[in-house]
């Protein structure tokens, strides 16, 4: 690749990544999945659309490895364990035993409906029996459910991957001759390993982290990250779940008190977000749009076994000791969303060469993107009708996801350093300007409202709520009192930055 091929390809990538961005805004409005949106720039930008060959599907599966491991690092590194500490078991459960259920059952349906041979029928069963940890953790996490529901979906959708993923390879072999035996075996092997690995990585690099003082705290992110990716690639070089071992390292890291915490989920958000952007776009391209129409009948066939069928008996088979109330295996039942994951599982038996492969790509891609229009955006009135949202939680989410760009507000945090002139400084005392106003203050890891009284010391941490229009009049004034205290206009300090 030239210089120049490289200034076109980064002003392509570019432009996709930022369409995709925007394409995310609106989807949220609109109460679609994102992924449908991202899918949908991939097949426009493809050779049906803008003209941008991609058939390489090997290549497609290694990226696409790649990015659900960072989406599962994302997964893991954002979710607090005190929401999935109790339903570990039964999310443990539905991600072995239900997904096996779940591929038996689809696999019986498309052997009899469709007349698929059984290798096809076990294979495709597979690839759909997980549910997608991107669109569950980007669909979830906005609707008001009770915490022992989200937190169950969640740790699924976290520890599912493994298991399918094993199931795809078996069933790609050629010719399909495993025992039961075998089976198991690599089942309990590549799981057990990939555990161990998670849990090592995770806590040893949690450990060190906590008594290495690193220069700078941009470095703490990147030292998480590279964490749960160094778990995810022992694993795979190990022939274990790289993917189990990617959660698990993520989620104990991000649950151990690190410092930055804060910054590293950013940083975990904003990555999984390009993982998933250029995930979607890439198998968009992978599609070839005009050979779709021809698996739409089986792709309905398929989608309706496993969502009316495959998915039900799953839950209820995996949740029945642990007296799971109905209106809860009702609802993840219905949540069982499928997103990128089945899509790059269906590369696996193209690229291991298993004849007739090549047609579960597109029923895969049909049944993705029908299923989970027809799913996604009637979550919350699924949760509403089975009564999972109450009014008051309703409320609440309504009032915490008010976004700051609608207010035209700004969030400005400052840490009281050393020798700053804002010792002893009142609320009232520090004159910001209207409508600023600090909103909280965080004093030795306790949080309060600060009141006009309230006098401000070292260490506090402020967190400041001003509009972009009086932003640098605010910021002027901190380092005014910051510089030469309460009288700082008297002594004709303004703020003026160095």
């Amino acid at each position: 690749m030239t210089v120049q091929q490289l200034y076109v390809t980064l002003l392509v990538g570019g432009l996709v990544l930022l369409f995709s961005i925007a394409a995310t805004r609106l989807a949220t409005i609109a109460g679609l999945p994102s992924l449908l949106l991202f899918l949908g720039v991939g097949v426009l930008i493809g050779e049906d659309g803008v003209g941008l060959q991609f058939d390489d599907a090997q290549l497609a599966q290694a990226l696409g490895t790649a990015a659900l491991g960072i989406i599962l690092v994302e997964g893991g590194l954002t979710t607090r364990f005190s929401d999935i500490r109790d339903v570990i078991a039964p999310a443990g459960v539905l991600a072995t035993a239900g997904v096996a259920i779940s591929t038996g059952i689809t696999a019986i349906g498309a052997h009899l409906l469709l007349g698929l041979d059984w290798q096809l029928s076990l294979l495709l069963g597979a690839i759909v029996s997980s549910t997608d940890a991107a669109a569950v953790f980007s669909v979830l996490r906005v609707v008001p459910l009770p915490r022992r529901v989200s937190g169950l979906l969640e740790a699924e959708s976290g520890f599912n991957d493994a298991p399918a993923i094993i199931l795809v390879l078996l069933f790609s072999t050629t010719p399909l001759d495993l025992s039961p035996g075998e089976i198991a075996f690599t089942l309990v092997y590549e799981l057990g390993v990939g555990i161990a690995i998670g849990l090592v990585c995770g806590f040893v690099g949690a450990a060190g982290l906590r008594r290495i003082a690193l220069p700078a705290s941009g470095l703490y992110p990147l030292a998480t990250f590279g964490l749960a990716l160094l778990a995810f690639a022992a694993g795979g070089t190990l022939h274990a779940s790289g993917f189990i071992a990617a959660y698990l390292s993520a989620l104990v890291l991000a649950n151990s008190g690190l410092p930055h915490r804060s910054a590293i989920r950013s940083f975990a958000e904003g990555s999984g977000w390009l993982a998933q952007i250029g995930l979607f776009v890439l198998l968009g391209l992978l599609v070839s749009p005009d050979e779709l129409p021809r698996d739409l009948v089986p792709a309905l066939v398929v989608g309706l076994i496993l969502l009316l069928l495959g998915r039900p008996v799953s839950v209820v088979l995996s949740l029945f000791r642990f007296r799971v109330p109905w209106r809860d295996q009702v609802f993840i039942s219905w949540a069982g969303l499928r997103g990128a994951v089945p899509i790059v599982l269906a590369t696996y038996p193209v690229v291991e060469g298993v004849p007739g492969s090549e047609r579960l790509l597109n029923i895969v891609f049909i049944l993705v993107v029908v299923f989970t229009l027809l799913q996604g955006p009637g979550l919350r009135t699924v949760a509403g009708r089975l009564g999972l949202i109450s009014p008051d939680a309703t409320r609440e989410i309504m009032v915490e996801s008010a976004p700051l760009d609608v207010l035209e507000a700004e969030l400005l945090t400052m840490t009281v350093s050393p020798g700053s002139s804002l010792r002893n400084v009142t609320v009232l005392e520090l004159r910001l300007p209207d409508p600023s106003v600090i909103t909280l203050i965080i004093r030795e890891a306790r949080p309060f409202v600060p009141q006009p009284e309230t006098r401000i010391q070292i260490g506090d941490e402020l967190l400041i709520v001003t509009t972009s229009k009086t932003r640098e009049a605010a910021e002027r004034r901190l380092r005014a009192v910051s510089r030469r205290g309460r009288l700082a206009h008297w002594f004709g300090e303004y703020g003026l930055p160095d």
